[in-house]
């Protein structure tokens, strides 16, 4: 009687496994690396975000300050007005120099 060798059609149960576990391993590799590269965007993306509102907030805030004029230049506008109220006769000069003095304090 003769026995037929009996032949493997592939790696066995063994080798079945280890692929299996070599292909779930550099999945789960390659899916903590895109979450972590996803994270890293979204996070550049907020500080992107936060940097340009500070910006614009800091731009905004500027322009403010150069549209509205500056203590001295107010102050020289009244008593400009004051100076031109005695001059029409509209202050007497006791009048003018107690506005002033009120003015300048």
């Amino acid at each position: 009687m003769f026995v037929r060798p009996v032949m493997r059609r592939g790696p066995g149960l063994l080798g079945a496994v280890a692929r299996t576990a070599v292909v779930a391993g550099t999945a789960t590799a390659v899916s903590r690396g895109v979450s972590r590269r996803m994270d890293q965007r979204a996070q550049d993306q907020a500080e992107a975000a936060a940097y340009e509102q500070a910006a614009a907030q800091q731009q905004a805030a500027q322009q403010q300050a150069a549209q509205q004029p500056t203590g001295g230049d107010d102050l020289m506008a009244q008593l400009q007005r004051l100076v031109d109220m005695r001059d029409r006769g509209m202050l007497s000069d006791a009048e003018f120099a107690a506005a002033k003095a009120k003015l300048l304090s």
